[in-house]
């Protein structure tokens, strides 16, 4: 499923616009737009550096949200990981293609192939190889624990994009408000009264959820499955730390909840997790300084061994 079009987010409810570009001017050492594949002109990365310092530098991938059709790199999304770089990490801030290009699995292969590539450069841009965390919110949030969930797992990855000698593997993941089991989001929203219009909701052949399966979640539950995060959870993962709202009415607080649940049950020292009271969706409480602080001290220590 492909198109030559590039999505127009005014079109679809769930991006009502385009969130402003970040104002990065005043980091020095950035590299901006670089590919990391051929197929398509979403398939590039933003790089940034810290300021006057050497490397090794440990690796965060910075993964924009925008229900799977919109969003980019470079917009203000990419703020809070920036704040790293003041703790000497990397950011890497990365493109991938969305629903109005390419279906699922395309932006799991797309995100995984920034993996090879950060550790084919790693001697060129001063990156450990052996430190690479990921990080994003909402679709990014998505795509952050299906890199962490499918490490090993050779049907999400396409080694003809590049860099086939390189592993995929991350050593730690941030979340934030992702969805995790797309057949049960409605029911959830319904629980906490935040049920939409039948034409909004998740279930629907024109949601976020449908349009990047290529079909309406409820006709292809085989499919969703094989979607969901959730469904490869198990022992030996990297650590996660994930934070959701309780007032978000876009993606429940149920998503990340269960997937934590599940997963400490299995590994309990392998998650953190977190409700962040009254916090809506994308709100401001995820982004205040404590907030940040607390996501870089865990990275410092899932990075440290």
């Amino acid at each position: 499923m492909q198109s030559s079009k590039r999505f127009d987010p005014d079109t679809h409810y769930a991006m009502p616009g385009e969130p402003p570009r970040a104002n990065t001017e005043h980091i020095k050492r950035r590299c901006l737009d670089v590919p990391y594949g051929s197929l398509s002109e979403s398939q590039k990365l933003d790089i940034y550096l810290p300021d006057n310092e050497n490397g090794p530098f440990p690796v965060i991938l910075a993964i924009h949200g925008g229900a799977f059709m919109g969003c980019d790199k470079a917009d203000i999304q990419v703020l809070p990981m920036l704040e790293a770089l003041k703790r000497n990490y990397a950011v890497v801030s990365i493109n991938y293609r969305l629903s109005w290009e390419a279906i699922f699995p395309a932006l799991i292969h797309d995100a995984k192939t920034t993996v090879r590539w950060v550790r084919s450069k790693a001697e060129e841009f001063q990156f450990d190889p052996q430190r690479i965390a990921v990080w994003g919110g909402s679709a990014g949030g998505y795509l952050s624990l299906m890199l962490g969930v499918t490490q090993g797992l050779p049907e999400f990855e396409d080694l003809s994009l590049g860099y086939a000698d390189q592993p995929s593997d991350v050593q730690a993941i941030v979340a934030w408000f992702p969805p995790t089991n797309f057949l049960k989001m409605d029911e959830q929203l319904e629980a906490c009264e935040f049920l939409p219009a039948i034409e909004y909701r998740h279930s629907e052949e024109n949601s976020p959820e449908s349009l990047i399966l290529g079909n309406q979640i409820t006709k292809i539950p085989e499919l969703v499955e094989k979607a969901n995060p959730e469904t490869y959870i198990r022992a030996g993962l990297a650590p996660f730390f994930i934070q959701h709202g309780t007032s978000d009415d876009t993606v429940p607080y149920q998503q990340s909840l269960g997937f934590a649940k599940k997963l400490a049950a299995i590994s309990p020292q392998t998650v953190t997790h977190e409700l962040l009271p009254n916090a809506r969706h994308a709100d401001a409480a995820f982004e205040t300084p404590q907030n940040i602080q607390k996501v870089l001290d865990f990275l410092d220590k899932a990075l440290s061994s």
